[in-house]
Formats: C-alpha cells, sequence, structure tokens
C-alpha cells in the first residue's frame, strides 16, 4: 500500500475520533445543564408547596388581608404555569423570571403584614414554615447558579472552534440563562421573626 495512503487514513481516523470526542462533550455538557435545571424546577416546586401552607397559617391571623393572600395564591398559580413552560425552553426563561417576580413581591408583601401580627410571629407552625422557606431561598439560589455555570460551559463549548462545527453539524442550540427581570427580585426576601 501507497505510504500516502496511510497517512490520509490515518488522518481520517484521528479526525473521525476527534468529531466523536466533540460530540461526546457536548452531549455530555448539555446533559448537565438540563439536569441544573431540573434541580430548580425541584427547589422551586418545593417553594410553590410551601406558599400555600404558609398561606393557610397567616389567613387565620389576618382574615382582613384576603386580597393579599388572594395575590399571592394567584401569583404562585401563575409561577407554575410559568415553570412548566421555561421547562420547553425559547423565552420560558423570562416568563419564569417575570412570573419569579411577581410572587416575590407578593411575599414581600405577606412578610410586612405578618410584622403586625407577634402572636402569628410565635406560632411554631409558622416559624417552622418560615425556616423551611428560607432554607428553599437558599437552595433555588445555588441551583440558579449551578444552572447558570453549565449554561456558561454549554454555550462556551458551541461557540468554540472547533466544536462549534460539530455543534453547527449536529444542531446543538444555545441555552437560556436563568436571570432575574425585575428590580425587585434581586433584592432578598427579609425573613424576620
Amino acid at each position: 500500500m501507497d505510504p500516502v495512503l496511510w497517512i490520509v487514513v490515518g488522518v481520517a481516523v484521528v479526525l473521525v475520533f476527534a468529531v466523536i470526542g466533540v460530540y461526546n462533550r457536548l452531549v455530555s455538557m448539555r446533559t448537565q445543564t438540563k439536569n441544573a435545571w431540573s434541580q430548580i424546577d425541584v427547589q422551586l416546586k418545593r417553594r410553590y408547596d410551601l406558599i400555600p401552607n404558609l398561606v393557610e397559617t397567616v389567613k387565620g391571623y389576618a382574615a382582613h388581608e384576603k386580597g393579599l393572600l388572594e395575590n399571592v395564591a394567584k401569583a404562585r398559580g401563575a409561577c407554575l404555569g410559568a415553570l412548566a413552560g421555561a421547562a420547553g425552553g425559547a423565552g420560558g426563561m423570562a416568563a419564569l423570571g417575570q412570573a419569579e417576580a411577581q410572587l416575590m413581591g407578593g411575599m414581600r408583601a405577606l412578610l410586612a403584614v405578618v410584622e403586625n401580627y407577634p402572636d402569628l410571629k410565635a406560632n411554631e407552625n409558622f416559624k417552622a414554615l418560615m425556616e423551611e422557606l428560607s432554607s428553599t431561598e437558599n437552595k433555588i439560589s445555588f441551583a440558579r447558579q449551578f444552572y447558570n455555570d453549565s449554561v456558561a460551559g454549554y454555550n462556551i463549548k458551541i461557540e468554540q472552534f472547533p466544536s462549534n462545527l460539530v455543534a453547527g453539524l449536529f444542531n446543538f442550540k444555545r441555552c437560556e440563562f436563568f436571570q432575574v427581570e425585575s428590580p425587585e427580585e434581586r433584592q432578598n426576601v427579609q425573613v424576620k421573626f
């Protein structure tokens, strides 16, 4: 066999293995990004499950704050709908960010009302719910950070040469970052007892 043919075959084999390696790395990074999103999903659902219990506990003490409690419940429902849309991508993250901003505004108002009810703040159920909510907020924060880090690594890999050639060939798409849409949501929720 001709030595030039051996060289061509050798280069072709190396290129095939390089493409396979880049493809597998992109698949791995895309899967890690989906896993990171599912961690946000789990923590947000946990928060949304805590909110009705918190609202019910506050209802017993603040019956005349019915409008506020209904707004928090509506915002929670909007978040659950946006959460389902965010899993589909393409603009879903922006809608989830807006729904989260509404919910956090309602929660801030609810926590401000709680300040007027010292007996409520001393209630063991309320304390336990607030502790769970605080813990969940921390977990959401960490999950968002992990997700955005995963998205950044994945998007960079898709745009870098030569992996951008493989990404384009196999139709790998950029992922959206989970971003805060409103300045109010950038502030921490104050949990006071």
